[in-house]
């Protein structure tokens, strides 16, 4: 390894740190926002509804997100959605992991036991109520695990985006590799940087799982 070169391309590599980790933290929060409306609206008895929602989940999550990002960045303009490389990159992983999330949510609603919201419904609890006061802190809780393990594969994810010039980790790895031919310090150092990454959302995601878990308890 070369430091001098490391050194030098440093501020490119924390600059593109900085895109991939707002396209990512945009991305999924968007992702979880629409899962999250994604798995309500399947509980609405509305077949035509729910029958959209399931082919709209299957569509994303049997289709590779690189091809999602094609048809997102150099389709839109077809039909008049006309996007930046970043903002095509945040919706695509916002759209893209919707259907995961919409997926743990729904898991996670599943997971209310039957009969907390029969006894909500036998004390007169109205059914909005119901959802907001025992279905849903108790469905939130259940998908804590998955929503952090998601957040961690959505992560590494980013890397597409350099595909469409969106200027993230991967774009700058490219960069200073190609111009100093030294491949290896680049991946060595985009790896530190996704490591760094995923370590921190593990260390949070075990937080917030250990604070949830003893509020159940």
């Amino acid at each position: 390894m070369n430091p001098d070169v490391l050194l030098r391309y440093l501020p490119s590599l924390i600059s593109g740190f900085g895109v991939t980790i707002f396209c990512w933290s945009a991305g999924g929060v968007l992702g979880m926002m629409l899962g999250f409306a994604i798995a309500l609206a399947r509980r609405a008895p509305f077949p035509p509804l729910q029958w959209a929602l399931r082919v709209f989940i299957e569509v994303f999550r049997g289709t590779p997100f690189l091809m999602q990002l094609f048809l997102l960045y150099s389709g839109g303009p077809y039909i008049g959605l006309k996007l930046s490389a970043t903002a095509a990159g945040v919706l695509g992983l916002g759209l893209y992991s919707s259907a995961y999330f919409a997926e743990i949510f729904r898991a996670g609603f599943a997971s209310v036991p039957r009969g907390q919201i029969e006894a909500a419904t036998s004390v007169g609890m109205a059914p909005i109520d119901t959802m907001l006061r025992v279905a849903l802190p108790a469905a939130l809780i259940a998908a804590v695990p998955s929503i952090v393990n998601m957040l961690i594969v959505l992560s590494k994810e980013t890397v597409v985006l350099s595909i469409i010039t969106v200027p993230e980790l991967m774009y700058q790895m490219q960069t200073m590799a190609a111009e100093t031919f030294t491949a290896f310090d680049a991946i060595f150092a985009m790896a530190v940087f996704y490591w760094l990454l995923v370590e921190v959302v593990s260390r949070i995601g075990a937080r917030v799982e250990a604070r949830v878990t003893a509020f159940l308890a």
